[in-house]
């Protein structure tokens, strides 16, 4: 059998929206092509003073259901009312009754003094969980001074299923409060094969004094 050749100058790399990657079985020119998901905006929450902000599916036009197998959360300067609080958040299966499903959790941060005088990057224990029904910490101690804030993302994957558990993956930068400035990486799931619903952020103390959250479906 003969061994086709690459002829890296019949190379044709071109992002096209909307393909698939692909490539010529012939493999004398080859096509490369990029696509992504297309990004719906879907609810906007802004804080004053809130004890939480709930995205329930149905509720004040929030869609968290089988319309997208991917949802993605922003977060823009969450403020705390409180010095040291670690925002959180929780999930439902019952249209917001109640904000307690089972997780398993992993979580590791790095940090690096406003002075200089420390890095690191290590495994954070204090904040994983196992099968655990707590609200799951995505930024933790921050300073509740004027100028600080947390900002950072949650991707929640097909959480309409009854089939599968439900994954989910954040990154959050806060400022803490030594000052320094902390990147908290998450991810771990939802341990429940029922429909979830319902998301609730919440401070682990105090209210939320501002920031807004934003929701978009993931096509």
């Amino acid at each position: 059998m003969a061994l086709n050749k690459l002829k890296f100058n019949s190379l044709n790399v071109t992002p096209t929206a909307g393909k698939v990657v692909g490539f010529n079985s012939d493999v004398d020119g080859l096509e490369a092509t990029l696509s992504g998901g297309a990004m719906t905006f879907i609810k906007k929450l802004t804080a004053s003073s809130s004890a939480t902000l709930s995205f329930v599916d149905g509720s004040s036009g929030v869609v968290l259901d089988n319309s997208y197998k991917e949802y993605l959360f922003t977060f823009k300067n969450m403020h705390p009312a409180t010095d040291s609080a670690h925002f959180q958040f929780n999930m439902s299966v019952d249209a917001g009754s109640n904000y307690n499903v089972t997780k398993t959790s992993t979580m590791f941060r790095s940090f690096h003094f406003e002075n200089d005088s420390a890095t690191a990057l290590a495994y954070d224990t204090n904040f994983d969980l196992a099968q655990s029904t707590n609200f799951q910490t995505l930024a933790q101690e921050i300073s509740s001074d004027n100028e600080d804030s947390c900002s950072g993302t949650l991707r929640i994957f097909n959480p309409n299923s009854d089939t599968f558990v439900k994954h989910f993956i954040s990154t959050f930068n806060m400022v803490n409060l030594e000052p320094i400035t902390m990147v908290m990486y998450g991810a771990g799931y939802g341990n429940t094969t029922s429909a979830v619903d319902g998301i609730q952020f919440k401070m682990s103390s105090g209210n939320i004094d501002a920031g807004d959250i934003c929701l978009y479906g993931i096509a």
